[in-house]
């Protein structure tokens, strides 16, 4: 799975350089086996914010986008766009991608939905159903937004959202990004039409490994 991922950031347009960050050494050797750029961390690295932070210390870059190792069909034009909005919107301190919620993932706490406000700035992502539909004929409440867990940092903003400590709301979700939110970090969402199945249960990697061996 992560060799899918690695190659389909690597195709990105945009991106300077394409690094598996791991405190596994199974993960290390097999990204060295197939040839890929890697590094370790530590373990002490409690999220994916912090591990990627710790190693932007040592980068010259002035932006990161952090693609999780559950998204082996990631879109590549998508990696690129967040890429793409981080350098033409220097002010922009984080960016993420969403998609229209299909029907069977408007109820399931394992798709993450989000919603914005009128300029495409996140204002609450959740496990639950937002927004909850009073008026269901309203265009917000047909067409939800699925979050992808794709993020864009300006190298900044990245290193002061892992020096924050872990916030309520962020705990009581489950969801990092949260941090950002109640920390008055803002996180623009870009909205595409591709989705991208993640992998979270037995039964996304089944339909994922279909996917891979269809070609897909």
């Amino acid at each position: 799975m992560i060799e899918h991922v690695y190659e389909r950031a690597r195709r990105a347009p945009g991106i300077a350089r394409t690094v598996v960050l791991t405190d596994d050494r199974r993960i290390f050797d097999a990204v060295e086996a197939f040839g890929g750029s890697v590094e370790m961390t530590p373990a002490e690295c409690a999220s994916g914010t912090d591990r990627i932070a710790y190693a932007a210390k040592h980068w010259d870059a002035a932006a990161v986008v952090n693609v999780q190792g559950d998204e082996p069909l990631i879109d590549p034009e998508a990696v690129g766009l967040v890429a793409q909005h981080l350098l033409d919107h220097p002010e922009v301190p984080m960016v993420t991608l969403a998609v229209p919620a299909e029907a069977e993932e408007r109820n399931d706490p394992n798709a993450v939905k989000v919603v914005t406000d009128r300029e495409g700035y996140a204002l609450y992502f959740s496990r639950s159903r937002i927004p909850y539909p009073r008026h269901p004929e309203s265009e917000v409440a047909r067409m939800p937004l699925k979050h992808i867990g794709l993020y864009g940092y300006q190298r900044q903003t990245l290193l002061d959202l892992a020096s924050l400590p872990t916030t309520p709301l962020e705990e009581a979700e489950a969801l990092e990004q949260l941090r950002a939110l109640e920390n008055g970090i803002r996180i623009r969402v870009l909205v595409t039409s591709r989705p991208s199945p993640g992998v979270d249960t037995r039964a996304d990697l089944e339909r994922v490994e279909r996917l891979l061996q269809s070609g897909e």
